[in-house]
């Protein structure tokens, strides 16, 4: 246990943030701050589009789900709880600083795996960094490197993390045993998983739109209860985030340092910027230009971060700075959140969020399955064809035995090779960057 901590504080140590920040920075300087510069642009290009013309832009939105399928899950109610509590509620404010760079990573990374990606075995998109780490860099040891850092990670954050979540909540709101929901979930996922790439993309599609806009809805109402609390609440982030907590004079830098470590850190593990799964996502939609899939890409960053973990945050603040619900402190993350539902709306929010955690986390389920099964699938073609077929039955094993127990040691597990998938991604990135520009400026690399 203590050898597992002291590994993942050395992945996730404070260079990791920068490295992340680094590389956000530096491609948003190579797009001139596009996401900021020009948010109606890119968001006229994603969802305005897919108002006015949906059959013509469905498959860019149908990855575009998948890719928030996989960065949406439990982390986005529980995970920022869990920032608060430990940063405090400047945190807030470095984990939309990490956004707005992540979405320049998100559009760079998109758009290297639509250029580099090429056909698999069962003619489907293989892409993302495997591909431009091997075609583009010549280093397949780094790609190989990424794909065996991938599976671990979707064993553990893909599927035992969320089935867990889904396991803990289902037992405890309607009494049904663990093997039971274990066996229900692996049916309901085998049955989605069977389908290949496209009826996972299809699920997603569905699933996502579902769970946002509940999740969206019952934030929405805690937040305009708890109105009069929302000016004082930003107004504490953003005083929190530059304010030395620490009474101690000595010490009184390791408050603002915790705070940006924990909100830098949320905002990477949710959006997942830079870890490349968005470019392996993003990358398999049929037909996708790199410009349009790469600001859909900006704007998967931008619903999960500054929309979804945003409004968690303000309903914890809102609520638990109103005196009718627990200190930070008193209880964790998932618990918190689930609180302060319950404490505005009753039953009815309870509820509200038991339903969207199982469906944020069936989503995540099979969006990261696509993920790691994309890596088994380089890894068969380069080591042993028998790789997808076992991996395939791994990840459902694997989603069985998340559904008993605690999972702390995995979710550190889990953390440690998302770091290890990161350092040759944002490695490459860094290689790459010069063949990255603004949208609309057409210019080859």
């Amino acid at each position: 246990m203590n050898s597992i901590g002291e590994i993942h504080d050395i992945v996730w140590g404070p260079w990791t943030p920068v490295l992340f920040l680094l590389v956000g920075i530096v491609y948003s300087v190579r797009i001139r701050f596009f996401q900021i510069r020009k948010i109606p642009r890119w968001w006229d290009a994603t969802i305005g589009n897919l108002l006015r013309d949906r059959k013509s832009h469905r498959e860019s939105f149908r990855s575009a789900c998948t890719a928030l399928a996989a960065t949406i899950g439990t982390g986005n109610i529980t995970g920022v709880a869990a920032a608060v509590i430990a940063g405090g509620p400047g945190a807030v404010f470095w984990m939309w600083v990490s956004a707005f760079l992540g979405m320049a990573t998100a559009y760079g990374e998109t758009v290297l795996g639509i250029r580099y990606r090429e056909k698999g075995r069962d003619g489907g998109w293989m892409a993302g960094p495997m591909i431009y780490l091997e075609k583009r860099l010549g280093c397949p040891e780094a790609a190989v490197l990424y794909g065996f850092f991938c599976i671990p990670a979707a064993f553990g954050m893909g599927s035992m993390v969320q089935a867990n979540a889904i396991s803990e909540t289902v037992s405890y709101v309607y009494g049904i045993p663990e093997a039971a929901v274990g066996m229900i979930l692996v049916v309901l996922a085998g049955i989605v998983l069977a389908g290949g790439g496209r009826r996972i993309f299809l699920a997603a599609e569905r699933l996502v739109p579902l769970s946002a806009g509940l999740y969206t809805v019952a934030a929405l109402a805690v937040i305009i209860l708890y109105a009069g609390n929302v000016p004082g609440v930003i107004l504490g982030i953003l005083v929190d985030a530059f304010s030395f907590r620490s009474a101690v004079g000595g010490v009184a830098g390791y408050g603002i340092s915790r705070c940006v470590s924990y909100g830098i850190a949320r905002g990477v593990f949710s959006n997942e910027a830079g870890l490349g799964s968005l470019a392996v996502l993003n990358g398999s939609a049929e037909m996708a230009s790199e410009e349009l899939q790469g600001q859909w890409a900006i704007f998967e960053v931008f619903f999960d971060t500054i929309v979804s973990c945003t409004l968690t945050a303000l309903v914890i603040l809102c609520v638990a700075g109103s005196g009718t619900a627990p200190e930070f402190g008193a209880e964790n993350g998932a618990s918190l959140t689930s609180l302060c539902f319950f404490t505005a709306l009753g039953s009815p929010g309870g509820y509200a969020v038991a339903v969207c955690v199982v469906l944020f986390a069936f989503s995540t389920i099979i969006a990261w399955y696509y993920m790691g099964r994309q890596a088994a699938e380089y890894l068969g073609g380069k080591i042993s064809g028998k790789i997808p077929a076992v991996y395939t039955v791994g990840y459902l094993l694997a989603a069985f035995l998340g559904c008993f127990g605690a999972m702390e040691t995995v979710w550190e597990i889990s953390d440690i090779f998302n770091g290890l998938m990161a350092v040759p991604n944002l490695a490459a990135l860094m290689l790459l960057a010069e063949e990255i520009y603004a949208p609309g400026e057409n210019r080859d690399p």
